[in-house]
């Protein structure tokens, strides 16, 4: 079975995301951590879209290692630390979930760990 979206009319209000996801009985779930925009080799992008790109990079790798992709990620929590910044990030996060419609959270917060952190993305998914 694959997971069935249940849709109240809130979420198609407000972006391309689902009200709620229904997995089958006995798949196996994959959770990430937050995951920032920060390279394996340390460095950190300056702006929105690096730091999305590299943060939704390790998040496809993380699939891939659990034999999963994004048709398999039911909820997806955005931490971002602009308001300003979401337009930019949407546009990096909607070329790597294609039509998929995860269940989301999106928070903008003062501040994440380090302070030129501007986001990190946990994702759940279930295979």
């Amino acid at each position: 079975m694959a997971h069935k979206i249940h849709d109240v009319g809130v979420a198609k209000q407000i972006g391309s995301y689902s009200d709620s996801i229904e997995t089958a009985p006995n798949l196996r779930w994959l959770y990430t951590s937050g995951t920032p925009g920060l390279s394996e080799k340390g460095d950190l992008p300056n702006d929105i879209s690096g730091q999305a790109e590299l943060a939704w990079e390790h998040i496809i790798r993380m699939l891939k290692q659990a034999d999963m992709t994004v048709a398999d990620v039911v909820k997806v929590t955005q931490y971002l630390t602009r308001a300003d910044d979401i337009p930019a990030y949407a546009k990096v996060r909607s070329r790597f979930l294609g039509d998929v419609r995860p269940a989301f959270m999106l928070l903008v917060v003062p501040q994440l760990v380090w302070p030129s952190l501007l986001l990190e993305v946990e994702v759940i998914a279930a295979k």
